[in-house]
């Protein structure tokens, strides 16, 4: 089948323009994966351009994965060979793994997660003896004004002259101190997986050169997600050739408050005078009142580039707007609503969901959908990786793949207990500072006899023989797991988990965990596509990029309801879709009302309206409870800019001029469906 078959007259026009800059301006539904995954098998097929010369780029690893796999149907194993598709992180990972020598890393660096980040900031404050240093909120406060300080590529000493408050002037010392550390750690975190890389083609003129030949051919998914740092990196890797696809819509960008930059859709114009746009606006997904409802919401916010989405799947039920008496009455019921409808339709649970502005609105639904035994599935819940046993198997294995990761070396320590107390720890730190060693090294050093007891020091030195004896086997086996498995076994885990765990279903679900685990570390060294990658320290790397929170929902296909925040919605589908909260406050969100960023909240509201393929209902409180009390709340917004003459209102209230059932009606027409089914 050739490239492009399937595809609409502007879905071709965009999979066939190749002679320069080219932005796609993707509405919701409007098959944006198959114009990339068509593009990639015609510049292969009939641009010539060999598949190790092209590299697409998106923002998660299920993005990734859909999209190689739909590639791999249009080519031939031969015409796929080399093909990079990635998220934005896991190609900064290969540059920095490919390039080290041009940075101040060394081999075998890890990369920290939040947490591991977060205790790095604690030590600098208490090591400082700032004021709140246990504070969780001020560390998360420097989590992010740090974030934001490298995704704007300014530098630790070019950071003070941005400090408006003492706060910030604080901030900029501790980003000073934490680069350091990740230095002298040899670790980088999320962001330095795309900062650096940033720099490195900024200003190695013969490195860029070397990328830019590289990579012929940039494909950008979700080009409205970008930050600063992921547009710099775009932009040097093109040069001024601008071989280049960026698809995305300004419309659904919402991830402003990760550093997400819409704007950069304007500075693309900007850079690249010879941009050609592309619009997609037929919708494959919506009926048609659900997009007139989309459109005329969005078309409140201002546009760089204007578009209205179009559907030819027919007008489609009304829109429905109920308003209840309170949160509680709220969930009662979109449950009652959902169980009628799914009973008179013979429809799946798993074609509902409900969605929401904040993951506090689920509690009151889910109670409600436990109290009638139905099956919902949670999005957004806790990650593989934050599981306390994974943590734990983890840092072994970072430690054994960088002997100087101090952070990994902290967290397992004491993890089962070996009587090496905080001074003893203490003593070891300031031994290993002044040394210039990392803490694993420092155990092992014969001269910690003038600093430490006897009992203390034998215990550092068993550790450390420990590791560097399951290093050494580690890496000398063809098949590392097995081994990997004996180490977590000999280190006495097994049985501080048994020990720790409360109940016998605890106990076997953290115990699964770790199976689960090996597994995946066997899979990744068993898929690896390059035989360099085949090995214990490739998969650990890769482990610490996946989410397998992904990897599992997407294995688990089974019939129950979506429960989810409108920002996790982002991307998904559903045949009907219920949006809770529609209150002032909430959506739009009380904090955007005051920082004056409601257009995100309209985009958000826009994403809700955009993920329903046939059955749109909106519901709202009169008062909703908030720290015990009840509180009047007012209708959203956002409920005046949708088309009055679309949406049926229930309940209890309804602007001027917009159609209502009243209670008779509304019985009348379940009657009417009920007689209709019981004919079928």
């Amino acid at each position: 089948m050739s490239a492009g078959s399937h595809l609409n007259d502007k879905q071709q026009e965009a999979m066939r323009y190749t002679q320069g800059p080219l932005l796609v301006l993707a509405g919701a539904g409007s098959g944006k994966t198959s114009v990339i995954t068509q593009k990639i098998a015609y510049l292969i097929q009939h641009c010539r351009i060999p598949a190790y010369r092209i590299t697409a780029v998106t923002f998660t690893n299920k993005a990734a994965r859909e999209m190689k796999e739909r590639v791999l149907k249009l080519l031939s194993k031969e015409q796929a060979k080399g093909l990079n598709v990635s998220t934005f992180h896991t190609f900064g990972l290969n540059l920095l793994r490919l390039e080290l020598k041009h940075t101040p890393l060394k081999n075998n660096f890890s990369i920290l997660d939040a947490d591991d980040c977060k205790r790095i900031l604690m030590d600098l404050m208490h090591r400082d003896n700032l004021a709140n240093a246990e504070s969780k909120e001020l560390i998360a406060k420097a989590m992010k004004k740090i974030s934001d300080w490298k995704n704007d590529l300014i530098l630790p000493e070019q950071a003070h002259a941005t400090c408006e408050t003492p706060e910030d002037v604080q901030m900029a010392h501790l980003y000073q101190l934490y680069e350091r550390n990740l230095r002298a750690y040899n670790a980088v975190d999320f962001d330095d997986l795309i900062v650096m890389p940033a720099r490195l083609l900024q200003e190695n003129a013969e490195l860029r050169d070397k990328w830019q030949n590289r990579v012929r051919y940039l494909l950008v998914d979700e080009y409205q997600d970008t930050n600063t740092a992921q547009y710099m990196m775009v932009k040097l890797l093109v040069g001024v050739m601008g071989q280049f696809t960026a698809v995305g819509d300004d419309d659904q960008s919402i991830y402003a408050w990760r550093g997400a930059k819409p704007e950069n859709m304007a500075l693309l114009a900007q850079d690249f005078p010879n941009l050609k746009v592309i619009k997609l606006e037929q919708n494959y997904r919506s009926t048609s009142i659900i997009l007139r409802a989309a459109n005329a919401v969005i078309t409140n916010n201002p546009h760089i580039f204007e578009k209205q989405l179009w559907s030819d799947k027919g007008r489609g039920d009304a829109i429905r707007v109920i308003t209840c008496r309170s949160d509680d009455d709220e969930a009662d019921r979109i449950v009652k609503d959902l169980i009628t409808h799914k009973l008179m339709n013979g429809k799946n649970w798993k074609d509902y969901a409900v969605l929401y502005r904040g993951n506090f609105q689920s509690r009151v639904i889910e109670t409600k959908l436990r109290e009638m035994q139905i099956p919902y599935k949670l999005s957004g819940g806790q990650s593989f990786f934050a599981r306390a046993e994974i943590k734990d198997v983890m840092s072994y294995l970072r430690l054994i793949i960088n002997p100087e990761d101090d952070s990994a070396f902290l967290r397992i320590i004491n993890t089962p207990k070996r009587a090496i107390g905080p001074v003893t720890l203490e003593k070891l730190g300031l031994f290993a500072q002044e040394n210039h060693l990392s803490l694993l090294t420092a155990s092992a050093d014969q001269r910690l006899s003038m600093v430490l007891a006897k009992k203390a020091m034998t215990q550092l030195h068993e550790f450390a023989e420990f590791i560097q004896h399951f290093t050494r086997e580690i890496y000398d086996q063809d098949e590392p797991v097995p081994m990997v498995r004996q180490m977590i076994n000999e280190a006495g885990y097994i049985d501080y988990i048994r020990e720790q765990a409360a109940t016998p279903a605890q106990e076997k679900t953290k115990l699964d965990n770790i199976e689960n685990l090996y597994n995946s570390i066997q899979n990744i060294i068993n898929k690896a596509d390059d035989v360099d990658d085949r090995n214990i320290e490739s998969a650990i790397r890769k482990l610490v990029l996946l989410d397998m929170l992904e990897q599992q929902q997407e294995e688990e296909d089974h019939d129950k309801v979506n429960l989810l925040t409108l920002h996790a919605a982002k991307g998904l589908e559903f045949p009907y879709v219920y949006m809770m909260g529609l209150e002032e406050e909430l959506l739009p969100h009380r904090n955007s009302i005051a920082a004056d960023t409601v257009e995100e909240e309209r985009r958000l509201m826009y994403v809700g309206i955009t993920r329903a393929k046939q059955g749109l209902t909106l519901t709202l409180a009169e008062q909703r409870k908030n720290g015990g009390q009840m509180k009047q709340m007012t209708p959203s917004r956002f409920l005046d800019e949708l088309p009055i003459d679309e949406i049926e209102w229930l309940g209890r209230k309804k602007p001027a001029g917009a159609a209502q059932l009243d209670p008779k009606q509304q019985a009348q027409k379940a009657l009417e469906n009920l007689k209709a089914l019981m004919k079928r």
